[in-house]
């Protein structure tokens, strides 16, 4: 695969802070190196606005038309959206494709998608990313199907007029609806059948696939990429006590993330929702972390899943500074390859769930196997024994509360 030229074009204003600028930079080259590309320069502009037809001043465009042909440069990534005119002229001006951030991110999706419904949601997104910047595109449009910024599912249909963009994103709409039904009526069976879910929620590239493939010996895509994994992945884990609940591996999250993502995955992250615990995987050795942290609140508040009990992982303490303070509690630190670290999740997550949960003392007739079977698989036993004298089994631990099982416990 051929590397392409990038050149990064962003415009710093004066309320902006410093470091989220500078990180926003850094996301933008690891984004342009999992698309494929490589950036071979960065050109900001300090700005009291960005200008509305050009984006950056002319005398800026002037430089970067220079430092464009000077490295040979075949694509411009500029780090805020772009409107259709702002695309339309910036292209004109440079002679070369001009992409912004948001599509960026889209192209990743395109090339991340491996579902039927994964492809539909990230081929919605683009048609409605793209529908009205139509105007903008100009000459490039012809050269769709050459490079980042022009992948996937959708990109043959760019081409074609409004009209027809239209129909194709009612028609995905309506593809996805029924998929969105389905999962909500598995979502409603597993809550009927009191299937206790936990997510795995967290920025993305922080180890969340790893550890979900630790955790559940399954093989779901690892790799040291942004947004390795699109579409949600659900397994059935096993902890200490017995206890048997779902986990779910989720999309990452990232700052600036395209409303139309957001959208266009929203009966994805309503598994993020759904949820009645959350592991948040935070890579403890990244110098953003703090930023990682807000940014997952944030989206988890539009989620409205900020008010689920979490349990936040600051993965690779192989990489982390001798003296770490942890923001966020409760939590526990670990490396996601460490067998023993795993061992101690498993123990970790049972304690923090005993401590939102009921404690429990039941007395079960021997004939009771089928609520012993049940309690063993969905809540924590802490001690379980037979009572010879009075022929009946003792057991105690801890459920959810609202429990169906819970009905027992009163009588």
């Amino acid at each position: 695969m051929t590397v392409e030229k990038i050149l990064v074009i962003a415009v710093m204003r004066p309320r902006q802070n410093e470091e989220r600028f500078q990180s926003s930079l850094e996301e933008l080259i690891s984004l342009s190196q999992t698309a494929g590309g490589a950036v071979q320069k960065i050109m900001v502009q300090k700005r009291d606005r960005i200008h509305p037809a050009n984006y950056i001043g002319t005398g800026k465009m002037e430089e970067i038309k220079q430092e464009i042909e000077e490295l040979d440069i075949e694509l411009v990534i500029s780090n805020d959206e772009l409107s259709s005119g702002q695309l339309r002229n910036l292209g004109n001006e440079f002679g070369v494709r001009i992409i912004d951030r948001s599509q960026l991110i889209l192209d990743i999706f395109a090339q991340r998608a491996r579902t039927k419904e994964g492809k539909l949601q990230v081929e919605l997104a683009q048609l409605e990313y793209m529908l009205p910047r139509l105007r903008g595109q100009g000459a490039s449009m012809s050269r769709l199907g050459a490079g980042i910024g022009t992948r996937g599912p959708g990109e043959t249909k760019l081409e074609t007029d409004q009209r027809h963009i239209r129909r194709r994103i009612y028609d995905i709409k309506r593809r996805l609806s029924s998929v969105a039904q389905q999962r909500e009526q598995y979502r409603k069976r597993r809550k009927a059948n009191e299937v206790f879910q936990i997510a795995v929620v967290g920025y993305t590239n922080a180890g969340k696939s790893t550890l979900f493939n630790r955790l559940t010996d399954s093989e779901s895509m690892v790799e040291d990429k942004l947004f390795a994994t699109l579409d949600p992945l659900t397994r059935q884990i096993k902890l200490p006590s017995g206890f048997q609940p779902l986990l779910t591996d989720t999309v990452g999250f990232i700052q600036d993330l395209p409303t139309s993502l957001i959208a266009a995955f929203k009966s994805t992250l309503e598994e993020v929702s759904e949820a009645d615990f959350l592991l948040h995987v935070v890579d403890g050795s990244n110098p953003d972390l703090e930023q990682h942290q807000h940014t997952v609140r944030i989206l988890l508040e539009e989620l409205h899943a900020d008010t689920i009990p979490m349990l936040t992982i600051y993965n690779k303490k192989d990489l982390m500074e001798k003296d770490f303070i942890p923001s966020n509690h409760p939590y526990f630190i670990m490396s996601a390859y460490e067998d023993g670290d795993v061992d101690l999740l498993q123990t970790k997550i049972e304690e923090s769930l005993i401590k939102e949960w009921k404690y429990y003392k039941l007395e079960l007739r021997p004939d009771e196997g089928k609520i012993m079977t049940r309690l063993e698989l969905e809540t924590i036993v802490k001690d379980k024994y037979f009572n010879e004298e009075k022929n009946y089994y003792i057991v105690k631990g801890y459920m959810q509360k609202n429990h169906a099982l819970e009905s027992l416990l009163e009588e």
